[in-house]
């Protein structure tokens, strides 16, 4: 039995700060290759611990800053829509 309040499916961009997840998938596809390979660089990548450090002001709530490791990144909503994540 699914718990109701606990989607199947979430994307990065619906968590809000202080969640913690782990990617589960990147739809690689959406995203301009040069884009993927500074992501991968800054260890955003399936099976990444992240955890949502806060959002931007601005409208959209642009940009999402994301704990990865010992890092804080600054990441597009849109880059952060194309990742599926557990919360953990």
């Amino acid at each position: 039995m699914t718990d109701t309040l606990t989607p199947d499916f979430l994307t990065l961009d619906q968590l809000a700060p202080p969640a913690r997840a782990q990617i589960t998938a990147i739809a690689w596809e959406t995203l301009d290759p040069d884009e993927g390979k500074r992501l991968r660089a800054l260890g955003i990548d399936e099976g990444a611990r992240v955890a949502i450090a806060h959002r931007g002001i601005f409208v959209g709530r642009d940009p999402i800053a994301l704990i990865v490791g010992r890092t804080t990144v600054a990441l597009r909503r849109a880059h952060a829509r194309a990742m599926t994540v557990t919360v953990i």
